[in-house]
C-alpha cells in the first residue's frame, strides 16, 4: 500500500520494492521515486548505507531531487517498507509529562488515600524534578520488532493488553559517543515515525516485583514497531519541539499532542544515550509517546483495529491489527 508523501522539505527517503522485486533505497519527491542504487555512483544496497555517508551524500540528494531527466517511477504500485534497518534501537520511557501523569494515576493502588487531583499534582512535581536533574529513562529495543508502515501488526496470543505508543524517532547519521547536548543534533540525519507497541500486561514482572519492568517481553514481539513511512532529513524539520503527534484508532483520535510536552528533547536524549554506549549510523532514538494510550482510554488493541499515525512533516503510517493465527 502506498500513500501520498505528505512530508516536509523538498524530498524524503524510503525503502521500496516493486512486486516480486528486491527492496531498494529510494529518493522520494512528491509522488515519484528514484532508485538510489543506480542514481548514486557507489550503488548503496540499502538506506543505512546512504545514512552512513550522510554528510557527503546530502548535497547529491538535493541535486538528484531537482533532475527531472532521471529514471523516476511512480510511488503508486511500489511497496513501502520500513525506511531503515537499524542495528540498535534506543527507546525513551516516561518522556511526555501529561502521559506519565495519566499512567501514574491509572496505576494507583486501590488504597491510595490521595484524591486524583492530589495524585496528579504530586506526580507533576516529580516530572519537573526529573527534567531539572537531567535524567532521561532510556532502554534498548530489538530491530527484529520493526515492520513496515502499512504492514499488518500481528497481536500475539499471549499479549493480553496490547497498546499503541506513537513516537518521533531520530535516525543517527554517524557514530556518536559521549557527545554533548549542544552537538548532539549534528549526529542526527533525519526523523521518522515509530509506533512502539506495548503489552501492558507484561510490562511489570509479577513474579519478581523488585526487578521492575520487562521490556523484552512487553515491547519486542515481531512487528511491534511499525516504522516510517519516510526518513525526512533533519534540515527539513524546523523544530522537533513543535510537532504534532496524532494517532487515530479506527478513525477516532486517541493521541493528539505536541512534542512541546516532552521532558527531554531529541538533543538531550541522544546525548544521554551516548554517554553510556556508542550510537551507530542508522540507529534509532525513540523519544517517548504522549498522552492518549489505550490504557488511559480503557480500550486496548484487538483483531481488526486500524491505527493511523502521523507526525507533522513526516507522513502517515497505517497499520491493521491481526490476531495471531488469523493473518
Amino acid at each position: 500500500m502506498a500513500m501520498r508523501a505528505q512530508s516536509a522539505g523538498p524530498f524524503a527517503l524510503g525503502t521500496f520494492s516493486a512486486p516480486d522485486g528486491e527492496p531498494f533505497p529510494g529518493l522520494l519527491v512528491e509522488d515519484r521515486v528514484l532508485d538510489l542504487r543506480s542514481a548514486l555512483d557507489w550503488a548503496p544496497s540499502d538506506l543505512r548505507a546512504v545514512v552512513q555517508r550522510w554528510e557527503e551524500t546530502l548535497p547529491l540528494l538535493h541535486a538528484l531531487a531537482d533532475d527531472d531527466a532521471l529514471g523516476w517511477r511512480p510511488l503508486e504500485g511500489l511497496r513501502v517498507h520500513a525506511p531503515i534497518e537499524p542495528r540498535q534501537i534506543f527507546q525513551s520511557g516516561a518522556n511526555y509529562r501529561q502521559h506519565v501523569i495519566d499512567l501514574e494515576v491509572a496505576h494507583r493502588s486501590p488504597d491510595d488515600p490521595r484524591t486524583v487531583e492530589e495524585a496528579r499534582k504530586e506526580i507533576a512535581a516529580v516530572m519537573d524534578r526529573r527534567a531539572a536533574e537531567d535524567l532521561p529513562y532510556v532502554f534498548i529495543g530489538l530491530p527484529s520488532a520493526i515492520t513496515g508502515p502499512y504492514d499488518d501488526v500481528v497481536l500475539p496470543t499471549w499479549a493480553e493488553k496490547p497498546d499503541w505508543e506513537l513516537e518521533l524517532a531520530a535516525v543517527i547519521a554517524r557514530p556518536a559517543y559521549q557527545v554533548t547536548v549542544e552537538e548532539a543534533l549534528e549526529y542526527v540525519a533525519g526523523y521518522t515515525i515509530a509506533n512502539d507497541l506495548t503489552d501492558r500486561a507484561t510490562v511489570f514482572r509479577r513474579d519478581m516485583k523488585a526487578i521492575g519492568t520487562d521490556w523484552l517481553r512487553s515491547k519486542n514481539a515481531p512487528g511491534f514497531t511499525p516504522l516510517g513511512p519516510w526518513l525526512v532529513p533533519a534540515e527539513s524539520i524546523a523544530d522537533t519541539g513543535d510537532l504534532r503527534v496524532t494517532l487515530k484508532l479506527n478513525g477516532e483520535t486517541m493521541q493528539d499532542e505536541s512534542t512541546e510536552d516532552m521532558l527531554f528533547g531529541v538533543a538531550r536524549l541522544v546525548s544521554y544515550a551516548s554517554q553510556t554506549t556508542q550510537l551507530l549510523s542508522g540507529d534509532l532514538v525513540l523519544t517517548g509517546s504522549p498522552a492518549g494510550n489505550g490504557i488511559h482510554w480503557g480500550r486496548l488493541l484487538r483483531d481488526g483495529d486500524v491505527m493511523e499515525g502521523s507526525i507533522t512533516g513526516l507522513g502517515v503510517q497505517r497499520t491493521r491489527c491481526v490476531a495471531e493465527g488469523t493473518a
